[in-house]
């Protein structure tokens, strides 16, 4: 599904802002010097690729370092870090970016009038997310409880004329059962948590990569450069988090994390490529950035609040103990922090 969401995102977002502009650039044109902007560019790639690699990565060798583990206290404070920064990137940076498109005077009189249009998706995607997790998990539930009764029946026909030892036994089954349930049901949350997410994060990476990809101001790309990577990183980080306790076989886990790192520098290659003919400005190029940024926006900020800390937070390990909830205060403020503060130079 990710991979179908990307390659959509790919073909129709360079497409849809071919347009004419409504807005004169305010750009300096002699500032612009093409030449030391590729060579830019083109470390901006490296320098996004390998931090969003790193990012992703270090919560994926908890096999190798017991300190990464997911029940290990060291993980539990990497995700409640990571997790602030993915709610820091959506109300600071990608809700933002989305209110200075939709509003931007380019677009003259717009038919939403004083209407908060970004705020509206952002709110409709957030409550489409939750609607999608509940079907999800309703249809595996009635899924599994109907297999469960068919596995009952099936032993009531076994046992048949064993009544004292079939009770005793179905019980004991029920009992398995019921846990196995459970425990199926919190893997399939955590995999439908970690998809949306990645989802998400792909759509504003895909944004930003061809922001900087049109730049042709050396100025402009050099502090995109410190803060993009930064980004990747710490939002490679809760990612990364996500797809450990989602327990993917090692091919997905390979998949999701390539197309991770590379959706940033992709989107580098694609705004080089129409960097001649895009024009933030259009009408077009404005509106679609906006909705994509509003719609990315709702997500994270739902999936940082509902899915990840509320979660953490209610984990009998946190509750029992005043120094764990201590160390994921911290955490948390030291995410959203450190992101909030990426907003100067991005």
């Amino acid at each position: 599904m990710n991979s179908i969401w990307f390659l959509l995102l790919l073909l129709l977002l360079p497409i849809s802002i071919y347009a004419d502009c409504s807005c004169e650039d305010s750009g300096n044109v002699d500032d612009n010097n093409k030449i030391q902007s590729l060579k830019l560019k083109l470390v901006a790639i490296a320098s996004i690729l390998v931090a969003g690699a790193f990012g992703v990565c270090v919560p994926l060798l908890g096999k190798k370092f017991e300190s990464l583990r997911p029940e290990s206290t060291v993980f539990l404070g990497v995700k409640f870090f990571a997790s602030g920064v993915i709610l820091a990137t959506g109300f600071v940076h990608v809700l933002a970016d989305a209110n200075e498109s939709l509003e931007n005077p380019c677009l003259g009189d717009k038919s939403w009038g004083d209407f908060p249009l970004a705020n509206f998706v952002a709110m409709v995607a957030a409550v489409v997310v939750m609607m999608v997790e509940t079907a999800a998990t309703s249809l595996f539930n009635r899924h599994s409880s109907k297999n469960g009764a068919e596995e009952h029946i099936g032993d009531e026909e076994k046992q048949e004329g064993h009544v004292h030892v079939h009770t005793h036994t179905s019980d004991g089954h029920a009992h398995a059962h019921i846990k196995d349930s459970n425990s199926s049901e919190g893997l399939l949350r955590h995999r439908i948590i970690s998809q949306v997410l990645e989802m998400g994060i792909l759509i504003h990476s895909v944004i930003i990569g061809i922001s900087l990809g049109v730049s042709v101001s050396p100025k402009t790309i050099k502090p995109l450069i410190v803060a993009i990577s930064f980004h990747q990183m710490f939002e490679g980080m809760g990612l990364g988090s996500c797809i450990t306790e989602a327990k993917f076989k090692i091919r997905t886990i390979a998949t999701m994390s390539i197309f991770f790192s590379v959706t940033t520098p992709i989107g580098i290659a694609l705004g080089f490529g129409i960097s001649n003919t895009y024009d933030e400005n259009s009408h077009t190029a404005l509106i679609v950035q906006g909705v994509l940024n509003a719609a990315s926006a709702g997500i994270l900020i739902y999936m940082a609040l509902v899915d990840l800390l509320a979660m953490d937070f209610l984990k009998l390990k946190v509750q029992t103990s005043p120094k764990l909830q201590i160390l994921a205060f911290m955490s948390l403020l030291f995410g959203l922090g450190c992101m909030s503060l990426l907003a100067i130079w991005a």
